[in-house]
């Protein structure tokens, strides 16, 4: 009998984008082409943004955005503990301090309830992170954004897709920063996206993703002339990375329908079983991207995870965990900061007693059916 494989990010690759990467490589043209404009228009359409910025990654996209907020050494951003570290990374990496706020236990999110004791005179900005794809509370974020006055990021590299009353995140701040890492919602093999409806905002990143240039490659109306105005990076996505975006943006609503059709059916099967919780995903007018799922050990079961994952594991069943410590309690960030084991119980809760299955679209009813019955085996 075959032995059955489930893993758990696996990027949907076929025909389509094998062609348009042959057909830039064989145009010769593998920067600033045609390629690159299509896969931001269509993000811009699907996202109904006006302005759509292909980067190198969502780490360089948000650092992209506080290094064009002047944002610096002196200032301090106010961070999620429950996050992938390159939310924390990208403001460290402009000099500023990440000031971590612990999460909600229900949804993973930052808890709104806990920002505004933690600024000081010395916040410039709030990031928030739309945890596996669930929304933040976006309209509570941006009242008290405007009352201290402070910029809003969001990383969505979890959340495309995932929408408040109709509006797609990364919409309610000043920019929202996407991923496309191989087991994301759509790839480019490795790259990112900011979108923002501040012009002002887009037309400096435009420039400072490349060297600050005054004239992008297409122009220049002499070859090779161009001036540099500001400090710049370069975060470019390449034409071959977008090539494959824009094959993923015309299948990222069949995506999403797999995703939900599927957590909802692993929803429905594991919500009564006892011994394990279930991170919250329906929410009255947020709509969610449903990148995994997340299941909460219950006490007398948190000392045999690793025995439960290996167990789903060595019956081909892939997990992974977001994320393995609240970013504090990561080695750099404790030993810079000082951070005591004991704060941010909600985020520990999450990274220590959680087991991320995968919802993806390469994974059909039949495979979560197998994996249903896995889980309750080994949790009974």
């Amino acid at each position: 009998m075959k032995k059955i494989s489930i893993p758990f990010g696996k990027p949907l690759i076929n025909k389509s984008e094998f062609s348009a990467v042959n057909y830039v490589l064989r145009s010769g043209k593998y920067v600033h082409g045609k390629k690159t404009d299509e896969f931001e228009k269509l993000f811009r359409k699907f996202t109904n943004s006006k302005n759509a910025i292909t980067v190198s990654s969502c780490t360089a996209g948000m650092h992209l955005f506080y290094f064009n907020a002047g944002i610096s050494r002196g200032d301090e951003v106010i961070v999620p503990a429950q996050t992938h570290v390159a939310t924390a990374h990208a403001v460290e990496l402009v000099g500023a301090k990440p000031v971590f706020v612990d999460c909600e236990m229900e949804t993973g999110n930052i808890d709104v309830n806990k920002i505004e004791q933690k600024i000081s005179k010395k916040t410039k900005a709030i990031v928030v992170v739309h945890f596996l794809g669930v929304p933040v509370d976006m309209i509570r974020i941006r009242k008290i954004a405007k009352k201290y006055k402070l910029l809003i990021l969001e990383d969505c590299a979890l959340a495309l897709g995932s929408f408040i009353g109709g509006k797609h995140v990364g919409l309610f701040g000043d920019a929202g920063v996407f991923s496309f890492y191989p087991v994301k919602h759509i790839t480019t093999a490795e790259g990112g996206m900011l979108i923002t409806n501040n012009k002002k905002i887009a037309d400096k990143i435009r420039s400072k993703k490349a060297f600050g240039v005054d004239k992008n490659y297409n122009q220049r109306n002499f070859p090779g002339k161009y001036d540099v105005k500001e400090l710049g990076l370069n975060y470019r996505m390449s034409e071959v990375h977008a090539s494959i975006g824009v094959e993923q943006m015309k299948k990222i609503k069949n995506f999403l329908r797999l995703r939900r059709k599927n957590f909802d059916f692993l929803y429905s099967k594991l919500k009564k079983l006892k011994g394990i919780n279930i991170l919250y995903n329906k929410r009255k007018n947020f709509t969610s991207s449903n990148y995994c799922m997340n299941i909460i050990l219950d006490k007398k079961y948190e000392k045999k995870r690793k025995k439960i994952i290996n167990f789903l594991n060595d019956n081909g069943i892939g997990t992974s965990i977001y994320y393995p410590n609240p970013v504090p309690h990561m080695t750099y960030y404790k030993k810079k900061y000082k951070y005591n084991k004991n704060l941010f119980k909600n985020a520990s809760m999450i990274s220590y007693h959680s087991i991320a299955l995968s919802v993806g679209p390469h994974i059909n009813l039949k495979h979560l059916d197998f994996v249903v019955k896995k889980i309750k085996k080994v949790i009974k």
